[in-house]
């Protein structure tokens, strides 16, 4: 069964003047929300091989609150994943040669991918179509190669 993880960086500090977008630390919101997150996605049956992670200080930093939930998983930080488009994301995922990968990533291309595999009219995909909020965080599995992807669980913090 291949997996694959989406999960947005969790919340970060506010823009400003006195610090570069790509430089922002989380908030204390953001590492409260990111391991509750993962939480959720291990008892949903996640069990990524690999995370592939923005080098943005807010997704390295999700990661890490994150990591000590999935055993064994080996990580890759990509400079690429910075503002990338949903195709950028998929690609990497898709060569990443392993059956169950989880991306930490930004939006709007993170939201993109993920609401173009939440086709179905369930409730749970209107949902995750609507929005991904900071450490949303969205599971999807497929059979093979040949099969659609299907959003098994979404999570996001409950004040979003």
């Amino acid at each position: 069964m291949r997996q694959l993880i989406l999960v947005r960086h969790a919340k970060a500090v506010p823009a400003g003047a006195q610090i570069a977008d790509f430089d922002r630390p989380l908030a204390d919101q953001g590492r409260i929300d990111a391991p509750v997150m993962a939480q959720g996605l291990v008892i949903a049956g996640a069990a990524p091989q690999l995370a592939l992670v923005s080098t943005a200080r807010r997704c390295r930093e999700t990661w890490a609150a994150m990591e000590s939930s999935f055993a064994g998983v080996q990580t890759r930080f990509i400079d690429e994943f910075y503002d990338a488009a949903a195709e950028t994301l998929l690609e990497e995922a898709e060569a990443s040669g392993v059956e169950r990968v989880l991306v930490v990533a930004h939006n709007p291309g993170l939201h993109e991918l993920a609401a173009r595999f939440a086709h179905r009219n369930s409730p749970l995909d209107q949902q995750l179509r609507a929005k991904l909020p900071p450490a949303g965080s969205a599971l999807f599995e497929r059979k093979d190669e040949t099969a659609s992807w299907k959003l098994i669980a979404y999570f996001m913090p409950e004040r979003s």
